[in-house]
């Protein structure tokens, strides 16, 4: 089998994607980086071997014989990047969010749908084991017909994660209810079957706003300054000069089959994890923990408060980063690329939680006023259900 040859534009942090993809003799190999550093795109050939080719302009690897990419660029360079390849037939993974609009959103499944080009969108939480054991008891009617979905997510690294560099600028994200939470949103999706028709939601900048100690990043990377040291969240130093995201927020939803489901996202708690609840006509389903370690329990006969669960199962995380799921988000687009092989994600889900992040932002900075989010068009959604046939 002879390794096909894969793209990287943009060598940051999620690179460590690149890094999976690059097994000389084993399927795959990463042929060409693009990274507007210098620095870090003069490190490429102790990353990827000495025949890398490098560029600091993407646009230089349309025509540069690629069997695919991996745009792993900050979110708001999604849309342009992903257009440029997808228009010359280069298959695409791109980094979640997909775009930071709906409409943005739209013309790249517009493009992958009229010049016939895969596209993947790399929602590593649906191979999340936590994630993944939970739709599955869904499925098998372990609490009944889901109603109603439930997600706080405490996001205990956030004033390092996303208030120190580019996250921090609306321009470049629209706000975290939609960077940070289409990861959420696309799990509480899949979770209840359906997607997100109306929203509202309310929140602000609560913490970070008030912090005067800015300064530009240029040239670090997050690793350079995150510190669980960096504590409490008011004594945090050296945020993004532009601070205009929101650190508090939470969006109710009503998606169209009839669930209802609410999502909340604080980012100066003291820890960091996500916390589910299903509930059903038969039970109720939690997690505790999203990582190795974490335990689903169910409950499904009345009582009053009890901690002990009727059902638990323990959860063990795989080997490789995000507990897991980075391997096999990596190893799935590989084959959808060699083979065409259906995929657990799915591009039209990707739209639809970029779609309910921009609505409730859109209703958090408009008083809390319901906003309706329009499906994707029936004929976009058919092509993308026959598995981009």
């Amino acid at each position: 089998m002879n390794d096909i040859r894969i793209g990287v534009i943009g060598l940051g942090i999620r690179s460590s994607l690149a890094g999976l993809v690059h097994r000389p003799g084993s399927g795959s190999v990463v042929a060409a980086a693009c990274d507007r550093d210098p620095r870090i795109l003069a490190l490429a050939g102790e990353r990827f071997g000495a025949g890398v080719r490098t560029t600091r302009d993407h646009r230089e690897l349309l025509d540069a014989g690629l069997d695919g990419v991996l745009v792993l660029t900050p979110d708001h360079t999604h849309e342009r990047i992903g257009l440029d390849f997808l228009s010359r037939g280069v298959p695409v993974f791109l980094d979640k969010p997909m775009a930071i609009t709906i409409e943005g959103c739209d013309r790249l499944l517009a493009a992958a749908r009229e010049h016939r080009t895969k596209l993947y969108v790399g929602h590593n939480m649906r191979h999340l084991p936590a994630v993944a054991a939970m739709r599955e008891m869904v499925r098998n009617g372990t609490i009944g017909e889901v109603k109603a979905v439930w997600c706080r997510h405490f996001v205990g690294h956030g004033g390092d994660f996303y208030f120190k560099d580019w996250h921090a600028d609306r321009r470049n994200t629209t706000g975290l209810l939609l960077q940070k939470g289409a990861h959420d949103i696309d799990v509480i999706h899949w979770l209840a079957d359906g997607y997100t028709r109306r929203v509202n939601a309310m929140g602000g900048l609560t913490v970070y706003g008030g912090l005067d100690s800015r300064r530009e990043r240029d040239g670090q990377r997050m690793t350079d300054w995150l510190s669980e040291e960096n504590w409490p969240p008011l004594s945090l130093t050296g945020l993004n000069p532009v601070v205009d995201v929101e650190d508090l927020s939470m969006m109710l939803m009503r998606l169209d089959n009839g669930v209802f489901a609410s999502y909340q996202q604080c980012h100066y708690t003291p820890d960091y994890w996500r916390n589910y609840t299903v509930i059903g006509t038969e039970g109720r389903m939690e997690n505790f923990g999203d990582s190795d370690g974490a335990e689903i329990r169910v409950w499904n006969r009345r009582s009053d408060y009890r901690a002990e669960a009727d059902v638990l199962v323990p959860v063990e995380a795989a080997a490789g980063s995000h507990g897991g799921a980075d391997p096999l988000l990596v190893a799935e687009f590989l084959q959808f690329v060699r083979e065409g092989r259906a995929t657990v994600t799915s591009p039209v889900a990707a739209r639809e939680a970029v779609a309910a992040g921009f609505a409730a932002t859109v209703s958090l900075r408009d008083g809390g006023r319901p906003v309706d989010v329009a499906p994707v068009a029936p004929e976009v959604a058919a092509y993308f259900a026959r598995g981009q046939r």
